[in-house]
């Protein structure tokens, strides 16, 4: 899989302390809605958000604050608990 392949596209919410977080996202076609975000992170050049989505698996966006990109690292399915990601 090709670094464009993990390429989505965010919509995201500022909230009333102007902290931006994804609300939801797509992946080509399809359309994924944030219903938790579980975990966030900073890098020294990106943001990190773990979220839950509306198809019940976890997902790692990571936002490159200079271009303003996003990408998927990490896709966790929910079809096998035993592999689960913790703290979701």
């Amino acid at each position: 899989m090709s670094q464009a392949d993990l390429r989505v596209r965010v919509e995201c919410y500022a909230g009333y302390r102007g902290e931006e977080g994804p609300r939801r996202f797509h992946i080509g076609e399809r359309t994924v809605d944030v219903e938790a975000i579980c975990d966030r992170w900073l890098g020294p050049t990106h943001r990190y958000f773990k979220v839950r989505g509306s198809d019940k698996g976890i997902y790692i966006l990571r936002h490159d604050v200079q271009s303003g990109a996003w990408e998927l690292t990490l896709f966790d399915s929910n079809s096998r608990p035993d592999t689960r990601l913790s703290s979701t």
